[in-house]
């Protein structure tokens, strides 16, 4: 029963975010801010939701145990980020030279995307380090506010910046939005309001229900929450929406595909880690250190790959794809 209300809490998050991610991409367009570097933050502010709240709700939740799935949740999903879906980025190009346009070279502004390896690896590493350092708390809790700070400072970096406007494309329907007449009119600013609190609490529900079972779960195995949290909670809120990098790339949209990525580790390597300094106990046992080691590595070698002439070749994506199975192996061993 544990493992079906398990299943069932991954897609109560889905369908949460799949309603607060419509419904967040309509408001950016009713506000005009839909195609440009704003529009993005707040598609990349939808879709990060999920994995975010999972530590908050565990935190919120204070059931024994939670703390661990709270780790689980904020240093996995960055790690999940920096292999499998760096892997499925390589694949997609190897997969579909022939159909694309450019090959094997991915057509990306590398310095954008440097600039958001660098930033993830300086943060996702000092919170490491912080983690297996003895801090006193008050220490932690200034840490985490510099995290936060300093994701700030990059978003207005980012926006002085101007960014890269995105290509236009059209509007989803909003999902909830049923009038006879919505192909010819915007939809309401109420209907999608709604729809963005119905997605939010459907995602905090959801997230509520996965952490619980997920201790149960683990207390039935004889198994470490942390463990089963690293593993599951970054497959259930990270890749599913990820994976569209695999088909972007297919279709030659590759500054979009990797951009999805290294924009959500900069956020994932700075705000959860903020959530998890300030409010528990920020120290990381061996599977978080290893899981965050790998992690770093996974960032480090898209980094090089991004300087083989502009492609993802089949060492940079067999190094990816052994950097996650060997932590899998790790911990199971």
């Amino acid at each position: 029963m544990n493992v079906i209300l398990l299943l069932a809490s991954f897609a109560i998050i889905l369908a949460g975010a799949l309603l607060f991610t419509n419904a967040i991409e309509w408001a950016g367009h009713r506000m005009n801010v839909g195609e440009g570097a704003v529009g993005s933050l707040l598609a990349a502010v939808g879709t990060a939701m999920p994995e975010t709240l999972i530590p908050i709700v565990a935190i919120i939740g204070g059931i024994e145990g939670s703390d661990e799935v709270a780790v689980g949740a904020i240093v996995g999903a960055p790690f999940l980020l920096a292999t499998i879906a760096m892997a499925l980025v390589g694949l997609s190009a190897l997969a579909y030279a022939r159909r694309r346009p450019t090959g094997r070279k991915l057509d990306v502004h590398v310095e954008t995307l440097d600039r958001d390896l660098l930033v993830f690896m300086a943060f996702f590493g000092l919170a490491l380090l912080f983690g297996v350092v003895d801090l006193p708390a008050w220490a932690e809790v200034v840490a985490g506010i510099v995290f936060l700070l300093a994701y700030v400072v990059y978003v207005w970096l980012t926006l002085r910046g101007g960014g890269e406007v995105a290509e236009h494309h059209e509007l989803d329907p909003l999902i909830m939005d049923r009038r006879k007449e919505r192909h010819e009119s915007p939809a309401p600013t109420g209907i999608i309001a709604i729809q963005a609190l119905i997605g939010l609490g459907a995602m905090v529900g959801g997230a509520h229900l996965f952490v619980h079972e997920l201790v149960e779960i683990a207390d039935a195995l004889g198994a470490s929450a942390i463990v089963l949290s690293l593993i599951l909670a970054p497959l259930a809120t990270e890749l599913p929406e990820k994976a569209n990098s695999f088909f972007w790339v297919r279709e030659g949209k590759d500054s979009l595909a990797l951009g999805n990525i290294t924009g959500a580790m900069v956020f994932q390597s700075m705000i959860p880690v903020f959530v998890g300094m300030v409010f528990i106990d920020w120290s990381l046992e061996t599977n978080a250190v290893v899981s965050m080691l790998l992690g770093l590595a996974g960032g480090a070698v898209a980094y090089w790959a991004l300087r083989l002439k502009g492609q993802f070749g089949a060492l940079p994506v067999a190094i990816w794809f052994l950097l996650y199975a060997s932590f899998i192996v790790f911990v199971t061993a």
